[in-house]
């Protein structure tokens, strides 16, 4: 019914923002034990290091990929106990948005969106190895695109504009 609606608006009024997610899907998943069996000897508590990384890219006019790659490195000492890495992608439809506004969209919100899925793809991984899963914490991706925005612009003063290494369809340009 929402979609009918939000058709129905987009209709009446074909300048209206449009965002929409079209597809979440599992675009990478590595899982290592390199290890195994005998770090399930060890008496010593794991500890724990997890990266993420965000990616966008367009791929026609108004749809756009968005990508979160977390890998998940557990030690036990000096010893792997397993190395998860994954990558959750999302095909979103982005129309009649302000140029200025597009980065946020891919930065913040879409990973946003796909995170839950990444998250519960991991710990179901970690699952199958006989572990307990890891539940990632939340990740505010605002600090985390805004912390890669000063970057950018520390790294490339004016001369790039803070360009945030996101691609942009053909004929929108930053501001």
């Amino acid at each position: 019914m929402s979609d009918q609606n939000a058709q129905a608006e987009q209709a009446q009024n074909p300048n209206a923002p449009v965002f929409n997610m079209q597809r979440v899907y599992l675009k990478d998943l590595s899982l290592e034990m390199p290890n195994a069996p005998n770090i399930f000897l060890e008496q010593e508590g794991p500890k724990v290091e997890v990266t993420i990384n965000v990616g966008g890219q367009a791929l026609a006019e108004t749809v756009f990929e968005s990508t979160i790659t977390v890998t998940v490195t557990t030690k036990i000492g000096d010893k792997v106990l397993y190395l998860v890495e994954a990558t959750q992608g999302g095909v979103f439809e982005i129309a009649n948005v302000p140029a200025e506004q597009l980065d946020p969209l891919m930065g913040i919100v879409c990973p946003t969106m796909l995170y839950p899925y990444l998250a519960a793809n991991i710990a179901d991984a970690i699952t199958r190895t006989s572990l307990p899963p890891l539940h990632l914490a939340e990740v505010n991706f605002q600090a985390l695109f805004e912390q890669r925005m000063a970057e950018a612009a520390q790294a490339a003063p004016a001369s790039s504009g803070g360009d945030s290494g996101l691609i942009l369809p053909p004929g929108m340009t930053r501001q």
